[in-house]
């Protein structure tokens, strides 16, 4: 469990928090350490699950904070749309929102589908997109913080990767032009890009060849830690970045080219 804070040193306490993918890796990881520093959250997922919704429960209880369920499919614009209008309806501040949620597809150019092209934007980027402007309407007031998870191979340009790493690369331009946009509105945007990171995602889409080559590329040894891309999350969520908009923070121990 993540180590509990002095409320004195909680970074985000009394802050609601908007966080997409959360039921499982690098946003599960976030889910901890954004209520150990005293966040209230709404924690969306995709489907309605008993286990997610306890460790909610527990988490809320541990930590003192509330924590909010929330469903919605990616891959179904509707849903999406109807996940925010629950969320605005609540009337509350809206301080952070973390697009964390994403798929990955890996194939060679020549053997990547546009079916499949297009659902890795739909679901990379176009659902995040239109999420976003329904959310920032709750943030417009009081300003807030947009954290948006790209990866390492949006800027590496990694082969077999060319649908997942498109997607990925928009998110950065999008990351980019909103924080410019919504700077008057006190509202800064900011994008983590990470390496390979130990979850569910990159066990399925990495074989042992290719973690072996990328970790003969990786300045430190080793894959990263969900938790250490969650810690990313939280700095720029939190005021501590309060003077970052636009920025690409990249975590992957030191990916060299």
């Amino acid at each position: 469990m993540y180590e509990r804070r002095d409320a004195r040193a909680m970074l985000l306490t009394g802050k609601n928090v908007v966080l997409t993918g959360a039921n499982r890796g690098i946003g599960a990881s976030m889910l901890e350490v954004f209520a150990a520093n005293g966040a209230n959250i709404w924690a969306c997922a995709r489907r309605s699950n008993e286990v997610f919704e306890a460790r909610l429960q527990a988490l809320a209880g541990d930590y003192g904070v509330q924590i909010f369920p929330v469903y919605m499919d990616l891959s179904d614009e509707e849903s999406v749309k109807a996940a925010a209008r629950g969320i605005v309806a609540a009337a509350k501040q809206v301080d952070v929102l973390v697009n964390n949620a994403g798929a990955i597809f890996t194939a060679l150019f020549q053997m990547t589908p546009m079916a499949r092209m297009k659902e890795m934007f739909d679901v990379n980027f176009f659902s995040q997109t239109a999420f976003t402007q329904a959310i920032v309407k709750a943030m417009l007031k009081g300003g807030g913080s947009i954290v948006n998870l790209s990866s390492s191979a949006a800027i590496e340009g990694n082969e077999g990767r060319v649908a997942y790493a498109a997607s990925k690369s928009a998110m950065i331009t999008f990351t980019k032009v909103i924080a410019r946009e919504l700077a008057r509105y006190n509202i800064r945007a900011n994008a983590i890009a990470p390496g390979l990171t130990q979850t569910e995602m990159m066990e399925s889409s990495t074989s042992a060849d290719g973690m072996q080559q990328t970790l003969q590329r990786i300045a430190m040894g080793r894959v990263g830690r969900p938790e250490e891309i969650a810690n990313v999350a939280l700095f720029l969520a939190s005021d501590l970045s309060s003077y970052m908009t636009g920025q690409v923070l990249r975590a992957d121990g030191g990916l060299l080219g």
